[in-house]
């Protein structure tokens, strides 16, 4: 007789989704969205979108490389000695900040030898960098802006929503309004807040219910609690949870 397999259900991490479909639109990002759409207009080929974490500048830099055609490079994985060659293509930089100074400094200038666009991603402007190398510092004061400003109210609340339905939690509007009137006012606030919601929900296999939620989220949560605010309605069913 063949022994039977246990299948058990675990909390996972949605791989990031860079759909231009996706993306939330709303005033916070208007300028880097208006900025993206006039490639042409980028003085010297240059332009650094710029705001805090979870924001959607990484987001709004996969869409204009997937419209112009560019290659992606991310900072973190740039090797310090590389000294490309003119590239054939636009080139996008997520995290731009950590790109080691002199890699930085020749991505910029072959880019510039070749005529194609270069766009820059990262949570501080490009003249803030503390930067050694005086070429570069110069370079990067030169290079136009675009910031994504801090999120409006209604951007949250979609993006609550989006990032629950991701990870298939069932969470009732009177929670996700709590919770919105109390977290950090922010996209990565947010992001962390369902990632604990998740592990939480798996934990004691239950709906997410307020005090559930106020339990996972201690120390991230707003202290003060809002009276005005509804009592919990009963929690829709959770859907089925992936299996491995």
């Amino acid at each position: 007789m063949k022994a039977r397999i246990r299948q058990l259900a675990l909390p996972f991490d949605p791989a990031p989704r860079f759909e231009p479909g996706d993306f939330i639109e709303a005033a916070s990002n208007a300028e880097a969205r208006a900025w993206l759409a006039r490639t042409a207009d980028w003085p010297q080929g240059r332009l650094a979108v710029w705001g805090p974490a979870g924001c959607g500048k990484t987001h709004l830099l996969h869409g204009w490389a997937l419209r112009e055609g560019a290659e992606i490079l991310r900072g973190p994985e740039i090797d310090p000695g590389l000294v490309p060659a003119p590239p054939t293509h636009p080139m996008a930089i997520d995290d731009a900040a950590s790109v080691p100074e002199q890699a930085l400094l020749h991505l910029i200038n072959a880019a510039g030898e070749a005529g194609q666009p270069l766009l820059l991603a990262a949570e501080a402007p490009p003249g803030r960098w503390n930067v050694a190398l005086p070429d570069l510092a110069s370079r990067l004061r030169a290079i136009t802006t675009a910031e994504i400003a801090a999120a409006e109210d209604d951007l949250l609340r979609l993006l609550l929503r989006r990032l629950l339905v991701e990870r298939h939690l069932a969470v009732h509007e009177t929670v996700q309004e709590f919770l919105l009137r109390r977290l950090p006012r922010t996209p990565a606030a947010l992001r962390l807040a369902a990632a604990r919601l998740d592990q939480a929900a798996f934990s004691a296999h239950s709906p997410i219910t307020r005090p559930l939620a106020a339990a996972a989220l201690a120390g991230l949560l707003d202290a003060e609690e809002d009276d005005g605010l509804m009592t919990d309605a009963p929690a829709p069913s959770r859907p089925d949870r992936r299996v491995v």
